[in-house]
């Protein structure tokens, strides 16, 4: 190999490809303690699941910590004291086949029982004599952090190589930063926090775990006596978590750890499908060019598929939870404050809503080769042993600028111009169609949250962008379109408490639907006994 070909590896690079290599897949139980459950259930419980997932949009990576809460809300509800709900857990987790069947077994059923033990011993310890809105705000933390611990505990081989490589990115960029005014170590750890949101796209239930353990220990860490100790502590301890989520200093970071991003996903591809020639790939310039060329095309390519099934899961969740609701509303109300109801403005805000989302997000645009080569550059800077990237400063959040309140005030008239513009085009054009003021709400419902999801659908596109260039006609959309992805924002996230579908899966389908699933499973277990002992 040519000298100018050759690339040495960084201590991080060589560090991370130890400790990935070093990771253990989880053993299966053996045959006697596998916990095995029935196919015939199983299928109906994996349709139920699917169908419950389908009334709440969450991305794939949460679905499985969101189950395992769930269940353990339903579960805690009936036996408040948890006596034999790791096995329950496993069970149902096992029917709706998150995990093959027979994978987990007696020393799972275990592992698990212990957690949810220390878990509602701590709850019992924290609650007691505090006020309601208190004793609700401990009680989800801890089940945040119990239910993180019990899926990392079921899927160790995914948590481990999840947190190598949050820390490798960590490492590489953290020298990078600096913040006026502000000590080292409240700068890593908000740095950390906007690691954790934007590349372990963490919910909050997830970010209340990882910065937990970042600090102390797992659940299962602690002794019985160590958590009496410590839970005196976590009330404090969780408030200053949440004080380091909210600080204002995370959002300039998020904005630091996006735009440096693509090459470190393009890279962990590599290693997640090369891992066994990754040495020999990452010290040879070329063999790097050649695999990175074909890594960025088939990301490319994946794009269009990943958007579309997105668009498809979106406009799902969209019209269970929201416009079903809204076009039941639109019939009675329009026959009761008109006394008469317009088919057409009903007909339109069923068929608009999926022909706007499917034109909003028919003109992405795929990166093209330019962006591969910056790409593959910059994977050289993070895993070469030449320290200048990671120590070159790209990122110095300055102090906010002095406000000037006639500007501020300026603005605010001039953005609260674009709600009234943007809303009166609306109204007068629907107006032309007859549209009465209740479908004219529903229009405006119905397309301001399309329009947000949309939007966030196509932010998939610049994942993998270095460099993003705004159109020349940018300023003039968002003039127009910022008061509906407001109002969208809204909408989805301000109202969706009140998801009318969620109430009746968790509280009047899901109970006795899984109750039926046990006397089955328990009577199909029976039959088989019955005819082993016959054979």
């Amino acid at each position: 190999m040519a000298e100018d070909n050759k690339i040495v590896l960084s201590q991080y690079t060589s560090a991370l490809l130890s400790a990935l290599n070093a990771i253990k897949g989880k053993s299966r139980p053996d045959d006697i303690s596998a916990l095995s459950v029935s196919q015939t259930v199983s299928f109906f419980a994996l349709v139920y699941e699917k169908v419950r997932n389908a009334v709440e949009f969450r991305e794939d990576h949460l679905i499985l910590r969101a189950a395992i809460e769930r269940v353990l809300r339903r579960r805690f509800s009936l036996n408040p004291d948890g006596r034999g709900e790791g096995e329950n857990l496993i069970r149902e987790l096992l029917w709706a086949r998150y995990f093959d069947n027979s994978s987990l077994g007696g020393e799972d059923i275990i592992k698990i029982q212990e957690l949810i033990d220390k878990y509602l011993s701590l709850r019992r310890k924290l609650v007691v004599g505090r006020a309601v809105e208190m004793q609700t705000y401990l009680n989800q933390f801890l089940l945040d952090l119990l239910t993180c611990e019990i899926e990392e505990l079921l899927k160790p081989e995914s948590a481990q190589r999840q947190a190598n490589l949050t820390f490798f990115i960590y490492q590489v960029l953290r020298k990078k930063i600096k913040i006026e005014d502000l000590k080292e170590d409240q700068k890593d750890a908000f740095f950390l926090v906007a690691i954790e949101k934007v590349f372990g796209r963490s919910d909050r239930s997830y970010l209340h775990y990882h910065l937990f353990i970042t600090f102390y220990k797992p659940l299962a860490g602690y002794t019985n006596a160590e958590l009496d100790t410590l839970s005196h502590n976590l009330p404090s301890i969780f408030k200053k978590i949440d004080d380091m989520v909210a600080n204002p200093y995370v959002e300039n970071l998020i904005k630091f750890t996006r735009k440096q991003l693509p090459p470190f996903l393009v890279l962990f591809d590599l290693l997640k499908n090369k891992f066994q020639d990754v040495s020999s790939i990452l010290t040879d310039k070329e063999k790097l060019w050649t695999e990175v060329d074909q890594t960025c095309r088939d990301k490319y390519q994946q794009m269009g598929t990943r958007i579309r099934n997105l668009a498809i899961r979106s406009f799902i969740y969209i019209l269970l939870t929201k416009m079903v609701f809204a076009l039941i509303l639109e019939f009675p109300l329009s026959k009761y404050f008109y006394g008469e109801v317009n088919y057409e403005s009903i007909f339109i805000n069923t068929l608009f809503p999926p022909i706007l989302m499917a034109i909003i997000l028919a003109f992405f645009r795929v990166p093209g080769e330019s962006n591969t080569k910056k790409i593959y550059e910059r994977i050289i800077e993070i895993i070469d042993s030449n320290r200048t990237f990671e120590t070159k400063m790209a990122f110095v959040p300055k102090k906010s600028a002095p406000r000037r309140p006639l500007l501020i005030f300026g603005f605010t008239i001039f953005y609260s111009l674009t709600f009234f513009i943007t809303l009166t085009l609306i109204y007068e054009f629907l107006t032309k169609l007859n549209f009465n003021m209740v479908s004219q709400a529903i229009f405006i419902f119905f397309v301001s949250v399309v329009t947000f999801f949309s939007y966030r659908i196509r932010q998939i596109t610049k994942e993998l962008t270095l460099d993003i260039k705004e159109n020349i006609l940018t300023p003039i959309a968002d003039f127009f379109f910022m008061p509906i992805l407001s109002l969208g924002k809204f909408f989805s996230q301000e109202i969706a408490r009140l998801n009318f579908f969620i109430f009746i899966f968790d509280f009047i389908i899901e109970a006795p639907f899984k109750l039926l699933f046990e006397v089955v499973e328990e009577w199909i277990t029976f039959v088989r006994k019955r005819k082993e002992e016959i054979i």
